[in-house]
């Protein structure tokens, strides 16, 4: 018998395949050009000054191999990919995302340097010591599992490893009626057991920085709620219904975020011995 948190995790798994249909359209991938400054079709909010800001802090060049988890369609995988020349693995478990995301490559003219894989960040296929680099975007805050893909990514991770994502999460210490706000306005699996810094060193992690990227993440919204108000390609796309219910719960989003409630923050962590 499935668990509660299985049956909102399938519906996520079934919510995220469904979206990467709807990016693929036009008139979303003009949305997406102007909320993060790329075309990929992906899910994450990653925009394209925080995917040059991972090049730096990871370091990634030439002869280095990065793991990006939950790649989806490819954003920012194969942006890191094609600016960095570095090699990229992209794993998700949205196989027909990944699909997408290998026919950019061959018309990106980097299909040589990437390689795609169908798992879950919870059980990755590699072998301990596999990877010196790691990304994932906006990930863990759609997982219930996360300690588990954290202490997964630390088993692939070489000793000398670094490693950079994003997270949506909830202000510590909020009331309870704040804390039921925020876990409704947030991503599905917002709520994490304990706080990032404590799950990071559990699981393997020195946290390196810890940068805010909540302003950029509100910009990011605001921009989506007004191409929602006043697109007539995405109400004939998607119906005036649905535009509507999409452009409500991102406003609620720049409400809870406004009060305080939420955080999108980047983290650079290193693999401890």
């Amino acid at each position: 018998m499935h668990t509660e948190n299985e049956n909102q995790y399938e519906d996520c798994c079934q919510a995220f395949a469904a979206s990467y249909e709807v990016s693929n359209l036009p008139a979303m991938r003009e949305v997406e050009r102007t909320v993060l400054g790329c075309d990929y079709g992906g899910t994450s909010w990653t925009t394209i000054s925080q995917a040059e800001q991972i090049i730096d802090l990871l370091g990634l060049q030439a002869g280095l191999h990065l793991l990006d988890i939950g790649a989806g369609s490819g954003w920012p995988g194969l942006f890191l990919a094609d600016t960095a020349q570095c090699d990229v693995t992209l794993l998700d478990l949205q196989s027909g995302a990944l699909g997408r995301a290998k026919e950019r490559t061959r018309s990106d003219g980097i299909d040589g340097r990437i390689n795609a894989v169908v798992a879950s960040g919870c059980e990755l296929p590699f072998s301990n010591g596999s990877f010196e680099a790691i990304s994932h975007s906006d990930v863990l805050c759609c997982l219930p599992e996360k300690r588990e893909m954290l202490e997964e990514c630390r088993r692939i991770a070489t000793d000398r490893a670094q490693m950079v994502f994003s997270v949506i999460s909830i202000v510590e210490g909020l009331p309870e009626a704040s804390y039921s706000r925020a876990v409704e306005a947030g991503p599905p699996f917002v709520d994490a057991p304990t706080a990032y810094g404590d799950l990071l060193l559990d699981s393997g992690w020195r946290l390196e920085k810890r940068i805010d990227a909540t302003t950029e993440h509100r910009k990011s919204l605001t921009v989506l709620v007004k191409a929602f108000n006043e697109s007539a390609e995405l109400s004939q796309a998607l119906g005036n219904d649905a535009v509507s219910e999409a452009r409500d719960r991102r406003q609620e989003q720049i409400s809870v975020i406004d009060a305080g409630l939420l955080v999108r923050e980047i983290f650079l962590v290193s693999a401890t011995q």
